[in-house]
C-alpha cells in the first residue's frame, strides 16, 4: 500500500448493514464501489463518508451557528482519516425547485442573464424601436454637430397619444413659464386653452427653447436641455421646421421609448430572471404554464408540487417563455435570451461559437469575454455528459433521475474546484454505451485537476476501467456489508469471491431470451409519429410480449413511448392524462384495457411516504397491531398507529422521526427528532408490541425478514413476496420514499402492481427498470418481467442495458443519434435483427455482446 497520506481510512463502519467495515481507498483517484443492491454500497459512500465530510464542515462554522448541529450524530464508524472536503452528486438531489430549468441547474442561465443585462440591447414592445439612455453630453455634441444657422426648438413631450381636452396640462405649462407648445405637430402660443376635441387622441409637446446653432451654443444649450429632460420626465426631442415638416430627434435619458412613450426601468440581471418578479411574466408567475383553479398540487411542507397538473396549459401570454415582454425584448446578437434557452445545447453552442469577435468596444469585451468564456465552458460539458440534445429551458422535473445528476455532474465540470472528494451516484444512469467513453473522459478531467472521485457503479464499461474497485456483498441487508474484493480491476478479477468478477468473467450468464408466442396480427400501431424530434413514423408494438425501445439519448424513445402511446392509453381508457403527443392516430388501443406506468419518479409527494404505505402493506401491519389485546383494552384503533394523523404520533416531529433545520446558502440538514428519537411514535404507543416488536420496529424491518416474520397473514405474504422478487428484500418497510433511488422507486411500484390480481390484457410502460441494479438482480428482474408477459400482459421497456435488449422479444430502435439527428425508426424485430443491422448504434453494442467482446 502506497503511503497512507494518500488514502482515506475507514476503521469500523457500522452504518445500516455495514459489518464494522475496514477500508482504504486511494485519494486522487477513481474508485468504483460494486456489489449486489443492499450490499451497502450507498451506507459506505453516502452515510458514512459524506455524512462525515458534511459533519466536518458544519464544525467549522462560528460557535453560535455551531449550535444548530449539536443534535447532528456521527456516523457509526470508530474511524475516518485523510478523507478531503466531500461534495455529494446523487440521484434524489438534482431535480430543483419549481421553475428550475437545466439552465439554472448547471447556472448557464446566471450568465445568460449577466451578459443580456450588461451587452443586450432593449427594444419597445410596442413599436420595435431600439431603446437606450443618453447622456446630456451625447445630446449636446449631436446638437452642436448639426449644421451652423440652423434654428432649431427643444421639446419636452407631456402628453403621447391620449383623449380629452388636457386643460391641467396647459395650466401647467403657463405656471412653469413656457409661452408656446407643440400640439398634435401644430406649434402654437399657450395663452388661453386650446380647444381640443376630447374624443381624439392628443399629443402635446411643450418648447424648453428655440435657438440657433452657432459657436459658443454649447453651454446654453446644456442648461435648456436639463429644463426639457425635467419636464419631459427623461425625455427630449431636438426638431426643426423645414417647409412645414418637422425634423424630430429623439433622446431619453432613461430607458424610455421616445416614440410610444413607455418606460424602461434599468437593466439588470434579475430582469432576467422568472425567480424575480422584475423578470417574472406576470401572467403565469414564471412558470410558463397556467393552472386550471384549484388544480396545483401541494407538497408536504406547504410548497407547490414541481410537475404541473395534467389540467395545465401553455401561458397565453409569454407562450412558455417564462419572462415578461420587457425581458423578452431585449437582444444579443440578435436573439432574446429565451430564444438561445430554447436551443438544444450543441445549438446553443454553436451560437455562442459563432458570435463575431473584435467589434465591440474594450469596455464590452473586457465584461464579454469571461462570460463568454463561462457558458461555452459549461455547454461543453454538458455534452460531455451526454446531454446535448437537451434544451436550455428542459424543465427540471422532466429530466429523469440520470439526466438531471450529470446535469449537475456538468456543473461541478465546470466550477474548477480542486482537492475534493466527489462522491457520485451512478452517473450512468439512463446513459446509451456509445456515451458512456465520453463521461469516462468527463470524470476523468474532473479527477486529473486533483481531486478524489468515489463512484458507486454497476456499468461494467465504468468498472474496468477504475483505477480501484471494491466489491462488496455477497448479498443484500445482513447477508452484505462485507467487502469481498478490494484492489485494481485485475486483482478483482481474479479474485474467486467476487459476485462482480464472476459476471464480468462470464462464469455467470444473465438469463437470455425467452420467446413468448403470439399472434402476429396483435399489434398495437402508431401512425405519423412526429412529436418533439420523431419523424412522422409508423411503429408496431406486439401485443402480449417483452417490447424493449432502444436508442442513443435523446433519439427519441420517452416521446414515443410515454408522450404519444402511454397518454394516448390513458385518455382513450378515461383516466387523466396530459395531451398526448403530436400523431395521426394509434390502432389497436381497444385491445388494451389497463396501463401501468412504472417511472423513477418519487413514490409519493410527501416525505412521510415509504414503501410500507405505497404497496399498502402498512395498512394492513396497523391493522395487526390494533388487534393485539393491549390495544384492544386501550381502545386504541388502526389510525392510532399512523404517522400521518395526531394521537399516536410523536407530534415534536409530527411522525417524520426527523427535524429538518433551513441553513442559509446550504442544503437543508435533517437531524433525528429529539423527543422520539427517530422512533416518529409517542411512548404510550410504542407500548403495544407484537411479537415482541413495535409499530416503530416493523418500519425498520427488511421486506425479507417481515415476510418470514408475517409468514402466517396471507394478506402480508403476497406484498412482501413481490417485494423480495423485484431485489428490494434489503429494503426497509419504513424507508422515506425521498431516501430512494430512481429504480428502487420504479421497483417498488412494479412490486406493488405483481402483489396485485392481473387481467391479462394490461400493459406495462416501464422507463429503464435496470437503474440501480448489479448483474445479479437483472436476472432476477428478467424473470419477475418475464412472469408478467407469462400472464398474458404487454410490456414496453425503456432500456440501454444491453442485457435487458438481448432478452426482450422485440426490439424497436430509434435514432441513429440524438436530437435533431434523431427520431427515425432504425430497426424494429428480434434482437439478433438489431444486431445484424448495420444503421443502428445500439445494435453494433448488441453485436459485440454476442461475440463476446
Amino acid at each position: 500500500m502506497a503511503d497512507e497520506a494518500g488514502w482515506i481510512r475507514v476503521r469500523g463502519a457500522r452504518v445500516h448493514n455495514l459489518q464494522n467495515l475496514d477500508v482504504d481507498l486511494p485519494r486522487d483517484r477513481l474508485t468504483v464501489l460494486t456489489g449486489p443492491s443492499g450490499s451497502g454500497k450507498s451506507s459506505l459512500a453516502f452515510d458514512t463518508l459524506y455524512a462525515e465530510g458534511q459533519r466536518r464542515y458544519l464544525e467549522t462554522l462560528r460557535v453560535d451557528t455551531r449550535a444548530l448541529f449539536t443534535q447532528l450524530q456521527r456516523p457509526d464508524v470508530d474511524l475516518v482519516d485523510g478523507l478531503p472536503p466531500t461534495l455529494c452528486v446523487s440521484q434524489q438531489a438534482a431535480r430543483g425547485r419549481r421553475r428550475s430549468t437545466l439552465a439554472t441547474l448547471t447556472e448557464i442561465h446566471d450568465h445568460l442573464r449577466l451578459l443580456w443585462a450588461r451587452l443586450g440591447t432593449l427594444y419597445c414592445y410596442q413599436c420595435g424601436r431600439a431603446i437606450r439612455r443618453d447622456t446630456l453630453s451625447e445630446i449636446v455634441r449631436a446638437t452642436v454637430a448639426l449644421e451652423q444657422g440652423r434654428k432649431i426648438y427643444l421639446l419636452a413631450p407631456l402628453v403621447q397619444e391620449s383623449k380629452g381636452e388636457h386643460r391641467d396640462v396647459f395650466g401647467q405649462i403657463r405656471q412653469a413659464g413656457f409661452l408656446r407648445a407643440r400640439v398634435d405637430g401644430v406649434l402654437m402660443e399657450i395663452r388661453d386653452n386650446p380647444e381640443l376635441d376630447p374624443r381624439r387622441p392628443h399629443t402635446i409637446e411643450v418648447v424648453v427653447d428655440r435657438l440657433v446653432v452657432k459657436d459658443g451654443i454649447r453651454e446654453r444649450l446644456a442648461d435648456s436641455l436639463e429644463t426639457a429632460v425635467k419636464h419631459g420626465e427623461g425625455t427630449v426631442i431636438v426638431t426643426d421646421i423645414d417647409d412645414g415638416d418637422w425634423h424630430d430627434h429623439r433622446y431619453s435619458t432613461r430607458y424610455a421609448c421616445a416614440v410610444c412613450g413607455i418606460p424602461f426601468g434599468d437593466l439588470e440581471p434579475r430582469s432576467f430572471s422568472f425567480n424575480n418578479p422584475y423578470g417574472a411574466c406576470p401572467t403565469c408567475n414564471g412558470l410558463g404554464y397556467i393552472e386550471e383553479p384549484n388544480a396545483e398540487a401541494m407538497e408536504e411542507d406547504g410548497s407547490f408540487s414541481r410537475e404541473p397538473s395534467a389540467s395545465a396549459r401553455p401561458c397565453p401570454d409569454c407562450e412558455g417563455a417564462r419572462l415578461n415582454k420587457t425581458a423578452r425584448s431585449v437582444r444579443f446578437a440578435g436573439k432574446g435570451i429565451q430564444e438561445v434557452t430554447a436551443l438544444t445545447v450543441w445549438d446553443a453552442a454553436k451560437f455562442f461559437a459563432s458570435l463575431p469577435k473584435g467589434a465591440e468596444p474594450d469596455s464590452d469585451a473586457k465584461i464579454r469575454a469571461p462570460i463568454l468564456r463561462e457558458i461555452q465552458a459549461r455547454l461543453h460539458f454538458l455534452d460531455e455528459v451526454g446531454l446535448g440534445y437537451l434544451t436550455l429551458d428542459r424543465p427540471a422535473y422532466s429530466l429523469s433521475g440520470g439526466e438531471a445528476q450529470r446535469a449537475r455532474l456538468a456543473t461541478h465540470l465546470g466550477g474548477g474546484l480542486f482537492g475534493v472528494c466527489y462522491i457520485l451516484d451512478e452517473p450512468t444512469i439512463g446513459l446509451h454505451p456509445r456515451d458512456t467513453g465520453r463521461l469516462l473522459a468527463a470524470l476523468r478531467e474532473l479527477q486529473g485537476r486533483g481531486n478524489t472521485l468515489i463512484v458507486v457503479e454497476h456499468d461494467e464499461s465504468v468498472i474496468r476501467p477504475a483505477d480501484y474497485l471494491v466489491d462488496m456483498g455477497p448479498g443484500a441487508g445482513a447477508n452484505g456489508g462485507r467487502i469481498l474484493a478490494q484492489g485494481t480491476a485485475a486483482e478483482v478479477l481474479a479474485n474467486p469471491l467476487s459476485v462482480t468478477a464472476a459476471y464480468l468473467r462470464d462464469e455467470t450468464r444473465l438469463q437470455e431470451r425467452c420467446t413468448h408466442q403470439a399472434s402476429a396480427a396483435e399489434m398495437i400501431t402508431i401512425h405519423g409519429a412526429r412529436h418533439h424530434n420523431l419523424k412522422n413514423i409508423n411503429v408496431s408494438i406486439p401485443l402480449g410480449r417483452l417490447v424493449c425501445i432502444s436508442g442513443v439519448s435523446g433519439s427519441g424513445k420517452s416521446s414515443l413511448a410515454r408522450d404519444i402511446l402511454a397518454h394516448a392509453l390513458r385518455k382513450h381508457l378515461g383516466l387523466v392524462s396530459p395531451t398526448p403527443g403530436e400523431h395521426d392516430s394509434i390502432e389497436g388501443l381497444e385491445k388494451i384495457d389497463k396501463i401501468i406506468e412504472v417511472d423513477q419518479s418519487a413514490l409519493g409527494r410527501s416525505s412521510r411516504s415509504s414503501p410500507a404505505t405505497y404497496t399498502g402493506i402498512y395498512d394492513e401491519i396497523r391493522k395487526v397491531f390494533a388487534g393485539t389485546r393491549l390495544a384492544k383494552v386501550r381502545g386504541y384503533k388502526a389510525n392510532r398507529f399512523s404517522f400521518n394523523v395526531k394521537g399516536g404520533r410523536c407530534e415534536e416531529c409530527q411522525g417524520q422521526g426527523f427535524l429538518r433545520v433551513a441553513l442559509q446558502f446550504l442544503p437543508d440538514l435533517t437531524v433525528s427528532c429529539p423527543v422520539c428519537h427517530g422512533r416518529r411514535f409517542n411512548r404510550t404507543t410504542l407500548d403495544i408490541t407484537y411479537k415482541g416488536k413495535t409499530i416503530a420496529d416493523m418500519l425498520d424491518l427488511p421486506a425479507a425478514e417481515a415476510r418470514d416474520f408475517f409468514a402466517n397473514i396471507p394478506s402480508l405474504v403476497r406484498p412482501l413476496d413481490a417485494l423480495v422478487d423485484v431485489g428490494l428484500g434489503y429494503l426497509t418497510l419504513g424507508q422515506p420514499s425521498l431516501a430512494l433511488s430512481g429504480g428502487e422507486a420504479q421497483r417498488v411500484k412494479l412490486a406493488t402492481e405483481l402483489a396485485r390480481t392481473a387481467t391479462g390484457r394490461t400493459l406495462f410502460f416501464l422507463d429503464e427498470p435496470t437503474t440501480g441494479l448489479h448483474f445479479a438482480d437483472i436476472a432476477n428482474l428478467l424473470r419477475v418481467l418475464n412472469r408478467l408477459v407469462d400472464a398474458g400482459n404487454t410490456l414496453v421497456v425503456i432500456e440501454h442495458r444491453l442485457d435487458v435488449i438481448a432478452a426482450a422479444d422485440w426490439v424497436i430502435d430509434l435514432g441513429p443519434e440524438g436530437g435533431a439527428a434523431g427520431g427515425y425508426l432504425v430497426c424494429s424485430g428480434a434482437p439478433e435483427m438489431l444486431a445484424a443491422c448495420p444503421d443502428s448504434i445500439t445494435g453494433k453494442f448488441l453485436a459485440d455482446r454476442y461475440r463476446g467482446t
